[in-house]
């Protein structure tokens, strides 16, 4: 382990102070408990000397032996439990990297884009592995993989149009604010829009080996992360129109 003048609770109340707010649209286990998770493992990473590139690999490689493990074996309660735990924290390590780079003085575009780049190929190629999983198991109707078919859709174009949006906004000068529209504080707004939340996603494969309750619980997650992007597309669109005008 790299020595460090401060101690690891010093290391984890620094990063509490550089930490940036949380994005309004960020759902509740994402925002209250992943980013918790991610800064823990974050204030480790730093002790331990590695960079927020590492990290990225660390993430990258629990989020994708999960993603192999749904697409060659069987669903059951053990392969659920392997599953949803290293998507888990796949997904922590998914928050520490750019946490690490905070601690270090600030990140890279290099490391951004590499950051990206992972989580654009994991929101497409989870469903993708479910799909080929069931299929291959002939566990469920064949209709029924046509749902991790429109997730795969969904998910690679809600994931997009999130990070184009808040590029736009930034070039803009305009910043996500704490409370939305209606003068709701964001944390409702994180309850509201938990049926979107990937941390959901991950933890819903603990319930592999009770498939039908899987199947109804992914089929709703999908479906409400649909009505999302529905209606975020048309907010969004509406609201750079706005910012053209401005400018």
């Amino acid at each position: 382990m790299t020595d460090r003048p401060e101690s690891y609770r010093q290391t984890l109340a620094r990063l509490a102070g550089a930490q940036k707010a949380a994005a309004r649209s960020a759902p509740a286990y994402s925002r209250y408990v992943n980013r918790r998770l991610g800064r823990l493992l974050a204030a480790w990473a730093y002790r331990a000397g590695l960079t927020p590139d590492a990290v990225t690999g660390i993430s990258a490689a629990f989020t994708y032996s999960g993603i192999a493990v749904l697409a060659l074996t069987r669903p059951t309660w053990w392969t659920g439990v392997l599953i949803g735990t290293l998507l888990v924290i796949g997904y922590a390590f998914d928050s520490a990297d750019g946490q690490v780079a905070r601690l270090r003085g600030g990140g890279t575009p290099a490391g951004e884009w590499l950051d990206h780049v992972v989580d654009a190929l994991k929101v497409v190629t989870l469903p993708l592995a479910l799909l080929v999983g069931f299929a291959r198991a002939g566990v469920v109707d064949t209709w029924w993989l046509l749902v991790p078919l429109a997730s795969a859709i969904v998910s690679s174009v809600l994931f997009l149009a999130m990070i184009l949006t808040e590029q736009l906004r930034r070039a803009a000068g305009t910043a996500s604010i704490a409370r939305d529209e209606a003068g709701r504080p964001s944390w409702v707004r994180s309850v509201l829009v938990i049926p979107t939340d990937y941390g959901l996603l991950c933890l819903s494969f603990l319930l592999l080996g009770a498939l039908p309750v899987f199947q109804v619980l992914y089929t709703v997650v999908t479906a409400a992360t649909a009505g999302f992007l529905a209606l975020a597309l048309v907010k969004w669109f509406r609201e750079l129109q706005e910012l053209g005008g401005r400018s």
